[in-house]
């Protein structure tokens, strides 16, 4: 689904379907959900592969054109090799270092398996569709709390009763948004999915948690 669809579905979960008594904007729902879409994208990320060109004279490649990077998983060198050449590797900021004994000439592929951040925008989204509710969990969450939160105080914008069961109905439904994501969260996939463990520490985390 496209980022219209499942703001039209978001509507219907929050019963704000009437054009002319919209508590929230659809600029402020796609928001909402693209909050959901990036902690939903750092616990169950889009796997990529991608190939690095060397540029010879060392062992370093830049990583800076790898959009929304979450982790590194593991890299190959030389490519094409059966089984797979994977070697250790370390990484500080956008540079990956390959600690192999083989350093990489000018023009050698260097392939890069690592996670991302899902898309979602008007043309499509990059997550499955097994995650799209909750996803939608999610965002209702941070739609209704942020109402709350406006509501509180300001006396004449629904009354008490109504910001305090948004309130209540927001923090039950971020509570089911935070056991699905640990549920489907990467961390708890079996260990030997791992490639390549990195030469030092961690693979690389782009983007801070919480």
């Amino acid at each position: 689904m496209d980022i219209v669809q499942l703001r039209a579905r978001l509507r219907r979960d929050l019963r704000d379907e009437d054009p002319d008594d919209q508590r929230w904007s659809d600029a402020e729902l796609d928001r909402h959900l693209q909050r959901a879409l990036r902690e939903l994208s750092l616990s169950a990320p889009l796997e990529a592969v991608a190939s690095l060109t060397a540029p010879g004279g060392g062992r370093e490649l830049s990583l800076a054109d790898l959009d929304g990077l979450v982790a590194v998983e593991a890299v190959e060198h030389p490519v094409g090799l059966f089984p797979p050449a994977y070697v250790p590797f370390s990484l500080w900021g956008n540079v990956l270092t390959l600690m192999g004994e083989r350093v990489p000439a000018a023009g050698d592929q260097v392939r890069v398996y690592y996670t991302r951040l899902h898309t979602l925008d008007e043309t499509g989204s990059t997550l499955p569709p097994p995650l799209e509710d909750l996803l939608l969990t999610g965002a209702a969450a941070y739609a209704a709390l942020e109402w709350a939160g406006y509501a509180a105080n300001r006396v004449n914008v629904g009354g008490e009763d109504v910001w305090r069961r948004y309130l209540a109905w927001g923090e039950r439904m971020l509570g089911l948004f935070h056991e699905g994501l640990e549920r489907h969260s990467r961390r708890r996939a079996v260990q030997a999915r791992r490639l390549y463990v990195p030469a030092h520490g961690p693979s690389l985390r782009r983007w801070q948690e919480g």
